[in-house]
């Protein structure tokens, strides 16, 4: 079970297309879930072109003019889907991982900036948990908050800053999950002129998703590549949550870009 969160900025085509299949190869991908499409319209063979592959499931939430969009790209062989709910900001997947015939709810998640509507994605994220508390749950994406001061430099607003960091921990504790560790790349999000720097994107997992793939490593991947050379701080960040050991259910949180 290999996942992949990809805050692409802007799908494009082209070279992020090709740039995607590599991925895909690379990390032996089953999901890919795709963060700020700019796409109001995607279709079936577009997603072919970008997974490699004929036999892909998909899903998609439209860009609003060019503003946001999520996409959900999965191998059907490795994942069967058989629940698919879009919401502001989010698509759900409920299915089952082939392999080891295990029902589990992902979540792909792009938050919005303002601190109401963000509050409203959260509810309803903590309203699609309550369905299923027993269950297997994974979100995944860009959260747009910061859980620490450190997660964050270059900007400085401490009083509104540290509201949000309390309201940000106090969901993620209601809703009783945890934060998949990541080292390597501290930051998921830069400005141009490198002058401020944010972790928005992260994973966070039931307990009950820990307890059936547990003891985590964690690592760096190299840089996504359509670019070349040196790294580019404005380039995107991908994170990969992937099985790393065939066989045994052990997991490693791994962060690029």
């Amino acid at each position: 079970m290999n996942i992949v969160s990809y805050n692409v900025r802007g799908l494009g085509r082209g070279v992020k297309w090709a740039a995607i299949r590599r991925l895909v190869r690379k990390h032996k991908v089953d999901m890919l879930c795709i963060q700020k499409t700019k796409k109001e319209q995607i279709d079936k063979a577009m997603c072919q072109v970008m997974w490699g592959d004929l036999d892909v499931g998909w899903e998609y939430q439209p860009a609003i003019n060019t503003a946001g969009g999520l996409l959900c790209i999965w191998n059907e062989q490795a994942f069967k889907a058989e629940q698919r709910v879009r919401g502001r900001g989010f698509i759900l997947l409920e299915g089952v991982w082939t392999q080891e015939n295990q029902k589990a709810s992902i979540v792909n998640i792009y938050s919005p900036c303002d601190s109401q509507n963000k509050r409203e994605l959260w509810d309803s994220l903590k309203q699609l948990r309550q369905h299923d508390p027993e269950g297997l749950w994974c979100f995944l994406g860009d959260f747009d908050s910061i859980r620490h001061h450190s997660e964050r430099e270059g900007v400085s607003h401490r009083g509104v800053e540290a509201n949000n960091i309390n309201d940000f921990n106090e969901w993620i504790a209601d809703i009783d999950f945890e934060e998949i560790p990541s080292v390597g790349r501290k930051f998921t999000w830069f400005k141009p002129n490198t002058t401020a720097k944010s972790k928005l994107d992260r994973f966070l997992v039931s307990h009950k998703w820990l307890h059936k793939w547990h003891g985590f490593t964690n690592g760096q991947v190299a840089p996504v590549s359509p670019w070349t050379g040196t790294f580019q701080t404005i380039a995107p960040f991908y994170l990969v949550l992937k099985s790393l050991i065939g066989g045994q259910n052990r997991l490693g949180c791994l962060i690029a870009g």
